[in-house]
């Protein structure tokens, strides 16, 4: 996985963390078949978000790109597993912390809200999940960039 950020009107978004490979173990018996379905660490992906006092609320979006190739019998799924640390003490984060299928369009993944100051998150952990890895699949090197946006409500 490669991974990238953006920013607009204030906001601002920086991803880290590092790229994602499946490590899928081999088939030694005939009629056997693949687990299906596979997860990253729990924090593979730390987003940094920040949303000025002025805007008030942002939402954080997601999707993928096929990065050479992608086969359409499997899906990447992605959710928030923690808050990640702020100091301020009236903004929230809210949403994302159940997995939800990733497209070529823009899902929302969380909204963040500032109440009396800029809400500014570190280390919020996110969490990759592949599935229908099957003998059905022709076998291949896989791959997609997990794009992230940040934007107005």
């Amino acid at each position: 996985m490669i991974l990238a950020g953006g920013f607009c009107k204030g906001q601002s978004l920086t991803v880290g963390g590092s790229n994602w490979t499946v490590s899928i173990p081999s088939i030694t018996e005939a009629g056997s078949n693949y687990a299906g379905s596979y997860e990253s660490a729990a924090n593979q992906i730390l987003l940094a978000a920040s949303v000025p006092l002025l805007l008030g609320s942002a939402k954080v979006s997601v999707h993928y790109i096929a990065n050479p190739t992608w086969n359409s019998s499997l899906g990447l799924n992605i959710k928030r597993t923690g808050n990640g640390t702020t100091v301020c003490l009236l903004c929230t984060i809210t949403g994302g912390t159940t997995y939800q299928a990733l497209t070529i369009t823009d899902v929302e993944l969380f909204r963040i809200a500032a109440v009396l100051a800029l809400a500014s998150y570190s280390n919020i952990p996110i969490q990759l999940q592949l599935t229908g890895v099957s003998v059905t699949v022709p076998a291949a090197a896989y791959g997609s960039r997990v794009v992230f946006t940040i934007g107005s409500l």
